[in-house]
């Protein structure tokens, strides 16, 4: 990596330069750095900016996502024009407009236990800024076995966390999390929803911690987890510990190389749903029209019902579902529905096991029937 500042560097990071703890030293070290920015969503996007702002010589970006525009209240490396096209296209764009003078490298790819090994090798540095366990932990086992540090962040509605793991000098992301939660239990942003500004928040704390590792200044976030509440704006660190028993980093780790994270993580691992368990939207439409159509079971949360509904519904949010199930017929047909069909799926679930026989998923959720019925509802 070329050292050798020219004029226009010295003006662009001439701020840096007069901080004592960064200098023209710190500043070399910027520049001959790598950080590997696995996605480029909400977290990814304020770090990916600050980063490359910063000076990172070198900056890769996995994601395998296209642009939507349900992304643009919190993913503030995409615009308007971009939306359709890969994220990794629409942030090398904006990336390379705001410091032409860094090297990016970017992925269309699912970064998985296949990929994994060959994508990261060379780079100093990774950021966990994806949004699901199965790559958080293939994430850690990765930098666990290849001996680098990573920066981890995660967030729900008006909460976050941030950390760096190194099992080098302290725990791992095993050592916090030794197993994945349960189906449902810490849904994602597309079924819980996010405050916008949480992500912007919890990814610049990240890119913090990336240089404050590049230069080797200050305290880091090694072996603390930074819980951020931006409602209540308080900042808490929880110490955490290295576990003997550590499946991974432990004394007598077994975990030897990287493995098969979703069905560790128990992605899809579900029976999958049979023909006459799902409904389409125009399906349903027909059955409406009958003499006795089938009730319609609303499981999103109550403020989501000021977005959308379906007339004639009943609204069971999913976390109520068990207590409340005695309002349901058991022998009535049912379709359940959610907004994409996921929650709808795991309430579906939960009434078979409790012994209703007539339970059907609406395909797609409200947001299909919006698609393909009735226009005139709102989709989200």
């Amino acid at each position: 990596m070329d050292t050798v500042f020219s004029q226009d560097d010295f003006l662009r990071y001439s701020r840096h330069l007069m901080v004592p703890e960064i200098g023209l030293t710190g500043q070399e070290r910027i520049r001959a750095a790598s950080v590997l920015i696995i996605g480029a969503g909400g977290l990814g996007s304020p770090a990916a900016l600050y980063l490359a702002a910063a000076g990172v010589g070198r900056i890769g970006i996995v994601d395998d996502d296209a642009v939507d525009l349900s992304n643009l209240q919190r993913q503030i490396l995409h615009g308007s024009s971009a939306i359709g096209r890969p994220k990794v296209e629409s942030a090398r764009e904006r990336l390379s407009d705001l410091n032409p003078g860094v090297k990016f490298e970017t992925y269309l790819d699912l970064f998985s236990e296949h990929n994994a090994e060959e994508i990261a090798s060379g780079y100093d540095l990774l950021l966990d800024c994806s949004d699901n366990f199965a790559t958080r932990y293939l994430i850690n086992d990765l930098c666990a076995l290849t001996g680098r540090a990573y920066v981890y962040g995660a967030v729900y509605r008006f909460e976050g966390q941030v950390s760096v793991f190194d099992s080098r000098s302290g725990p791992c992301y095993r050592c916090l999390f030794p197993e994945p939660p349960p189906e449902g239990a810490a849904p994602a942003c597309g079924e819980a929803g996010v405050f916008s500004l949480t992500p912007g928040l919890i990814g610049t704390l990240q890119a913090v911690e990336a240089l404050k590792l590049i230069l080797g200044i200050g305290e880091t976030l090694t072996g603390r987890l930074l819980m951020v509440d931006t409602l209540s704006m308080t900042f808490r660190p929880i110490k955490l510990h290295k576990r003997p028993d550590c499946d991974l980093c432990g004394e007598n780790a077994s975990i030897k190389h990287l493995i098969d994270y979703p069905a560790f993580c128990a992605v899809g691992q579900g029976e999958p749903l049979r023909p006459q368990e799902s409904v389409s939207p125009r399906e349903l439409e027909a059955q409406m029209k009958a003499d006795r159509p089938p009730l319609l079971l609303d499981v999103r949360s109550e403020v989501e019902l000021q977005v959308s509904s379906l007339p004639g519904a009943i609204n069971i949010p999913l976390e109520q579902l068990s207590a409340r199930m005695e309002e349901l017929d058991k022998a009535r047909e049912t379709v359940v529905f959610c907004r994409n069909g996921t929650r709808s799926r795991r309430a579906q679930r939960q009434l078979q096991e409790a012994g209703f026989s007539d339970i059907k998923n609406l395909a797609g959720g409200i947001n299909a029937w919006a698609r393909d019925v009735d226009q005139k509802i709102n989709q989200y």
